[in-house]
């Protein structure tokens, strides 16, 4: 396996990086960075390269072996020696349409041999967890499903998902990769702190939250948030939610607020939640969130080969991001540190981490949530 990384930073990092992608001819580029940047790309490749697949999504920042930066393109070249991929990609049509989406897009890779698949959506009109359980339905539960929802700065208006066929507002797009060739770990983890009292869910329907307790849920959450309610909904990213289950107990799953619908006094969340289940405010510290990642790390470490290249693709929560602050590099670190030399670190800070827990195959949506799927192939045999 070859991996080839480049950080597209200024108007001519472009043309110096082209050169090195057609001699490479690649199975994946892997991209991620503003909207600008992938239709910089696109145009790029146009012609280009016709038998490498293109994918990627806009991000809230981007990262990449150097660490973390914004307003940048990392764009990582795969090059398989012995495996197989094959892409797909769907229109979406609207929120309603996730699941259905889901079960398109997984229809177009179910073959023998699915050992990966690497998906991204766009981030503000999609229930993530819907097309994640329609894609489970048709793949089963043997076959690794990481990826996340693309991201626009903390903006929440607009996001773009790159594909064959371009960059796209509407669209959820993979890859999915074939072959006993390959070897691959993931782990995910938060390092999110509960506080306050569990709310009980009285009224929702999939992922729109009305009533926590018998009351608006905005209004519970508005009081929790203080001063912070007037920022809504990126302000939430700081507070998200837990969710337990029907005897309180914790589920390890986490849920951001996408939007707030002032009206009807609700939040509108990136994943569908229990109607029966019950809910519980966060809050993390830096130090907490870079163990996390450490965690995280540490759990997609074992299928390490030593001798041969590899490629860690690192999917983080933007809320933990506006978290760390400055000191958002140090969660980069610590899996740099954990994974150690020859493994190419690439991926973007997001709207929703794809990933099964720690140990599992089973997909989930995750939010505020450090993700990691490592991937390599064996050495031949001789």
């Amino acid at each position: 396996m070859q991996v080839l990384q480049s950080v597209l930073r200024h108007a001519g990092d472009l043309g110096e990086a082209l050169p090195r992608w057609l001699d490479m001819k690649p199975d994946v580029l892997l991209a991620f960075g503003s909207v600008s940047w992938l239709r910089q790309l696109e145009a790029a490749l146009h012609n280009r390269l016709p038998d490498t697949h293109r994918l990627g999504c806009t991000s809230a920042g981007e990262i990449s072996s150097q660490g973390v930066s914004d307003d940048t393109c990392v764009v990582t070249a795969l090059r398989l020696d012995a495996a197989q991929v094959q892409a797909a990609s769907t229109g979406l049509a609207d929120m309603a349409d996730s699941m259905a989406a889901g079960q398109r897009l997984a229809q177009q890779l179910h073959a023998p041999g699915l050992r990966l698949v690497w998906v991204f959506g766009q981030g503000v009109n999609i229930n993530g967890s819907a097309m994640i359980a329609g894609m489970s339905q048709v793949l089963g539960s043997e076959v690794l499903i990481t990826g996340g929802l693309a991201g626009d700065a903390a903006a929440f208006l607009e996001t773009f998902v790159l594909d064959d066929t371009g960059v796209h507002p509407d669209r959820v797009a993979c890859v999915g990769f074939y072959g006993d060739s390959l070897q691959v770990t993931h782990g995910s983890f938060g390092g999110w702190e509960p506080f306050g009292p569990a709310r009980r869910v009285t009224r929702c329907h999939a992922n729109v939250l009305f009533e926590v307790d018998g009351e608006s849920a905005l209004n519970v959450y508005k009081r929790y948030l203080g001063d912070h309610a007037k920022d809504l909904p990126a302000s939430g990213l700081l507070f998200p939610l837990a969710m337990l289950g029907r005897d309180h107990a914790e589920l390890g799953l986490i849920r951001t607020i996408l939007a707030v619908d002032e009206e009807q006094g609700s939040l509108i969340l990136a994943g569908e939640i229990d109607p029966e289940g019950y809910l519980r405010l966060m809050h993390a510290s830096t130090d907490a969130l870079v163990r996390g990642a450490q965690t995280a790390a540490q759990s997609a470490c074992p299928a390490l080969q030593p001798a041969g290249p590899g490629l860690a693709l690192l999917v983080s929560c933007v809320g933990r991001k506006l978290v760390m602050g400055g000191r958002v590099e140090e969660e980069v670190e610590a899996v740099a540190d954990v994974l150690r030399q020859q493994v190419v670190l690439a991926g973007f800070y997001s709207y929703g981490e794809i990933s099964p827990f720690t140990g599992e195959l089973a997909c989930k949506l995750h939010n505020q949530t450090m993700t990691i799927t490592y991937l390599s192939e064996a050495a031949a045999s001789s």
